[in-house]
C-alpha cells in the first residue's frame, strides 16, 4: 500500500536546518511494531504517524516515535505536523490563520497555525501539561563525568541541576556559559549509569546557559538522550516545555508575559530557534506556549 509522507525541517525558516521530522500521513492501520520499525528506518529524532482523531472536532491523532521508543508528547512533531496538515488542507493561497487540536498520548494539544505566502509557515501550541519538578536525588559528580565537565561548571546564578517534566523528563543542567555548552562531550554509557528514571523514562540531558549566537536568544542549549536512541537532538520542544518550569522556578518570574527564544542545534550545524512564551499569574505559570517555523523538504510515498 502506498502511504504519503513528508519530511519537514522544524524550528527553522529554511531547509537543511532545524530538526528534521518524518510525517506519515496514512497511519491508521499500522501496528506498533511496524511504526517503530519505520521510525528506525527513517532514523530521525522523531517520526509521526497521523491517524484519525477519536473526536470529530479534532484534526488528527498522532503517534510519535523516536528510533528507540514511543513518546507521549514532543514539540517539534507537534509544530511540524500542525503546519503540514494545515498546508495539506489550505495550501498557500493567501495568508491564513487557523486553530486545530491534535490528539497525543499526553492529551489534546491546541495549536495555532499561521500560513503566509512566500514565507515559512509557523505554528505554536499550548503546553498540554504544566511543567513540574521531579524531586529525585542527583549524582552531581556522575552527571559531570558523563558530560566531561567539572562539577564546579554546573550551575549559574540561582540555577541548579534539577529534573523537570511536561510529559517527558529531562535533567536540566545549567552551566556557566557557551564555552561549557560547546565543549562538553557526552558519554551515553556513563549517563545511563547515573541518570534516574522519572515520569516513565530515563531522564535525558538538557544542558543550557544564558545567551546564544543569535542576538535575540535568551538561552543556548544542547540535548542528549540515549534512552530515546538520540545521540544529540537539534531542537527539543518537550525539553523547552520542561525548561519553562526551571526558568520560572529559578528566575522567580514576576506576574506577566515572558517571551523567550531558545537556541539549539548550533554545534550540529542545524541551528534551531524555539519560541517559548510563559504567562505568570499570582506567582504560578498560568499558561505556556511553544512555537516555531517549519518548512517542507521532501514528500513522497512509502510502500507498506
Amino acid at each position: 500500500m502506498a502511504r504519503r509522507y513528508g519530511i519537514y525541517d522544524v524550528f527553522t525558516d529554511q531547509v537543511l536546518a532545524g530538526n528534521p521530522l518524518a510525517i506519515i500521513f496514512d497511519g491508521d492501520d499500522l501496528d506498533d511494531e511496524t511504526m517503530q520499525a519505520v521510525a528506525r528506518e527513517m532514523n530521525l529524532s522523531e517520526t509521526v504517524f497521523v491517524q484519525r482523531a477519536t473526536n470529530a472536532a479534532h484534526a488528527a491523532s498522532l503517534r510519535i516515535f523516536t528510533p528507540a521508543r514511543e513518546l507521549p508528547f514532543a514539540g517539534h512533531p507537534t509544530v511540524g505536523t500542525a503546519v503540514a496538515l494545515a498546508e495539506l488542507q489550505r495550501g498557500h493561497e493567501g495568508d491564513i490563520d487557523m486553530v486545530c487540536v491534535l490528539e497525543e498520548k499526553v492529551g489534546p494539544v491546541r495549536c495555532a497555525v499561521r500560513l503566509r505566502e512566500h514565507a515559512a509557515s509557523f505554528a505554536e501550541f499550548d503546553l498540554p501539561r504544566a511543567p513540574t519538578k521531579v524531586d529525585l536525588p542527583l549524582d552531581m559528580q556522575g552527571l559531570a563525568d558523563a558530560l566531561s565537565l567539572q562539577v564546579g561548571a554546573i550551575g549559574f546564578e540561582n540555577h541548579r541541576a534539577s529534573i523537570w517534566s511536561a510529559g517527558v523528563p529531562f535533567i536540566m543542567i545549567p552551566v556557566h556559559g557557551r564555552t561549557e555548552v560547546d565543549s562538553l562531550e557526552f558519554d551515553p554509557g556513563l549517563w545511563e549509569k547515573v541518570a534516574p528514571f522519572a515520569d516513565g523514562g530515563l531522564a535525558a540531558a538538557y544542558v543550557y546557559c544564558r545567551g546564544g549566537t543569535h542576538h535575540h536568544a535568551k538561552f543556548h542549549a544542547r540535548m542528549f538522550s540515549p534512552d530515546m536512541g538520540i545521540t544529540e537532538d537539534p531542537a527539543t520542544g518537550s525539553a523547552v516545555a520542561a525548561l519553562a518550569g526551571a526558568v520560572h522556578h529559578f528566575d522567580a518570574l514576576p506576574d506577566g508575559h515572558h517571551p523567550l527564544l531558545v537556541e539549539q542545534g548550533v554545534q550540529m550545524g542545524r541551528p534551531s530557534y524555539i519560541h517559548l512564551h510563559i504567562d505568570v499569574k499570582e506567582g504560578r505559570i498560568a499558561r505556556a506556549r511553544i512555537g516555531g517555523e517549519a518548512v517542507r523538504l521532501a514528500r513522497g510515498t512509502l510502500e507498506l
